[in-house]
């Protein structure tokens, strides 16, 4: 399965959430609303989530295992490094 469209809205308040992220695989299946937020470690991407009746957040669409995880982390976090790069070329 191949990422073929990376689609990065960046929010433009301050705070720690910098980007809406969609992501399409293989033309056939997208994610919407994957954030990109910048934590105390580094930037790092968050999979959509809803909270469940307990309080606790639960992700509604996420990677099975650690591989894809980073695959598509570092995907998204490539492009959004780019858009900034690119905003920053335009100022």
């Amino acid at each position: 399965m191949q990422i073929t469209d990376v689609r990065i809205r960046k929010v433009a308040k301050e705070g720690k959430m910098k980007a809406i992220v969609s992501i399409t695989f293989d033309d056939e299946f997208v994610i919407h609303d994957i954030k990109v937020i910048e934590g105390e470690k580094g930037i790092f991407i968050a999979m959509p989530s809803r909270k469940a009746a307990d309080g606790e957040y639960r992700d509604i669409a996420h990677p099975i295992n650690t591989r894809t995880r980073e695959i598509i982390q570092s995907t998204i976090l490539e492009h959004y490094e780019a858009a900034l790069l690119e905003e920053s070329a335009q100022v």
